[in-house]
Parts: structure tokens; C-alpha cells; sequence
């Protein structure tokens, strides 16, 4: 099994260094610097846990139609024997065409013979089929703009965890935050809180990041939709994606034991007028210490 994993390692190497000599150009491959090195060292000591699943992304400029669509890419430890995870992005396309763009990206994937490299295909497929779901997007933007009202929803999940302490975590979570133009907080520590506003397709694809591959102790406790004739922007409880972080209690020297003081985050919530929360996220109703 070990061999059979080492393999797939190093043709899933093979393939992103061929990747970036054809997409030498800055910001055209996202590949987290110690991507990479953490597979090489695996490889240098099979022995050892196996290394994160590589993931990345690939700018594909589309010239006909003057936009971009990023390719994200994540790879199982045996890919190309197992199917690679690609999720075809652009900010011109609606959710429905975007959804129907990646379901046949899915399907003509799944037609390709187990073990081969297929990265390098799947931006050739985008390339040359992209343009019909463009085009559609832009009708349906044009259909809408002929109604009298545009309204637009601003969508919020609260997300909790046992805990988050790992930084390479902690890093992914304000990255793909950053990149889906998400406002909100990362609570970090034992219990550990997310919670994420914007768009409706942009957190739910946050979720699906963030939790994939296995993060166990991790739930969607409660969501909300708001929908408004202005800009969701004026719907929003936070201006950024805020790193929280409260005075904590218990032995700093034992990770398991850094709890979070609750009665802070509490105060917190009530400051932006969702005290409610606390409750559907705990269980237990929050009352703030007399001072």
C-alpha cells in the first residue's frame, strides 16, 4: 500500500512541476510553499504520516471572452488512480451556469483512463468549452437587469468546532475567506467558532474548503439569509475577517488544554446584536458575568 501511495506521490509531483513550467507566470499557479517540500519529505521516509493532499490553483486566461476562471485542484494521496477533486471558478459566470460547467468538467473526467495525469487536461477542457456558459451567464444578467428590482441576499453560517489550533489551518481558513471576498471571525482555540457572511455560492464554497477532506469535529450549526433591494455590503455584522482571540485559561503548555474565555466571545456576539447565537452554538444560554 505504502509503494503503491509513494507512486502516486511522485507522479502528482511529476505533474506540477511540468505545470509550472507551463504556467511560469506569477499568480497563474497558487501552490502554498511548503506544499511540496511536506510530499518530498514523505517520500524521503515512507515510513512516516502521510503528508497533506496537494492543492492548488490555476488561473486560466480566457482571451475570447477577456475573463479568467481559476481551476481548483485537490489531489488524493492516490491520484491519478483516484479522481482528482476540480472545482471551476469565475466571477462571470452565475451559480447555475458555474454548477453546470463543473458537473460536465466532472463527467468528461470520469471518462478518462484511471492513472493518467489529467491536471493539464482539465484546464484544456475549461479553455475550450467555457465560452457557451459565459455566454448564458450574460443573458441572465441581462434578463435580470430589464426587471424593475434586483434583489440580492446576504447569506451567514456559523460554524463550530471542537477546537483550531493548527496554523497551516488557521491559514487556509483566512485565505479562502480572503479570496471569497467573506467578512466574519475565526475564534481559535478550544471550542473553536467560524462564522462567515457574503454571498450564498462564495460560503458555501468556503464550507466545502475548509472541511474537506476529513476535518471530523466540525458542524454547520445555524445559517442565515437576508434579502435586500441594496448591496449585501450593508447587511454585513463585520467590515473584515477578524482573527478573535480572547484571554484564554487553563495549561498554555498543553495544546488540549487552551480553553477560551466564553464570557468574552459572548460579550462579543451581544456587541453585534446576535446574543441568540451563542445558545444555538453551546446549548446552554450565555449570561455575562456582574461587573
Amino acid at each position: 500500500m505504502a509503494a503503491a501511495v509513494k507512486e502516486c506521490l511522485e507522479l502528482q509531483l511529476l505533474e506540477v512541476e511540468m505545470l509550472l513550467s507551463m504556467f511560469p507566470k506569477k499568480g497563474e499557479i497558487n501552490l502554498d510553499e511548503d506544499a511540496v517540500p511536506a510530499v518530498q519529505r514523505y517520500l524521503g521516509n515512507a515510513d512516516g504520516a502521510l503528508p497533506p493532499q496537494l492543492e492548488y490553483s490555476i488561473a486560466i486566461d480566457v482571451e475570447e471572452a477577456k475573463v479568467k476562471v481559476e481551476l481548483q485542484v485537490l489531489l488524493p494521496h492516490r491520484y491519478p488512480h483516484a479522481a482528482p477533486q476540480l472545482f471551476a471558478r469565475s466571477s462571470a459566470l452565475h451559480r447555475q451556469q458555474q454548477l453546470q460547467l463543473n458537473t460536465c468538467l466532472a463527467s468528461h473526467i470520469s471518462c478518462l483512463d484511471s492513472g493518467e495525469l489529467c491536471i493539464y487536461e482539465a484546464v484544456q477542457w475549461v479553455k475550450d468549452n467555457i465560452l457557451p456558459y459565459l455566454e448564458n451567464s450574460k443573458i441572465s444578467s441581462e434578463s435580470a437587469s430589464e426587471g424593475t428590482t434586483v434583489k440580492e441576499t446576504l447569506h451567514r453560517m456559523w460554524i463550530y468546532s471542537h477546537h483550531i489550533y493548527r496554523q497551516e489551518l488557521r491559514k487556509k481558513i483566512f485565505d479562502c475567506a480572503k479570496k471569497l471576498n467573506l467578512t466574519g471571525f475565526c475564534l481559535t482555540g478550544k471550542p473553536g467558532v467560524i462564522c462567515v457572511e457574503g454571498l450564498q455560492e462564495n460560503c458555501e464554497e468556503f464550507w466545502r474548503v475548509i472541511r474537506y477532506p476529513n476535518w471530523k469535529h466540525i458542524s454547520c450549526k445555524h445559517v442565515e439569509n437576508i434579502e435586500t433591494e441594496g448591496s449585501i455590503d450593508n447587511l454585513r455584522l463585520f467590515h473584515a475577517f477578524e482573527d478573535l482571540q480572547f484571554q484564554a485559561h487553563g495549561d498554555y503548555g498543553l495544546r488540549n488544554d487552551y480553553h477560551m474565555d466564553l464570557g468574552q466571545f459572548l460579550e462579543f456576539l451581544k456587541q453585534r446584536h446576535s446574543g441568540h447565537i451563542f445558545q444555538i452554538l453551546f446549548g446552554v444560554e450565555g449570561k455575562l458575568a456582574d461587573k
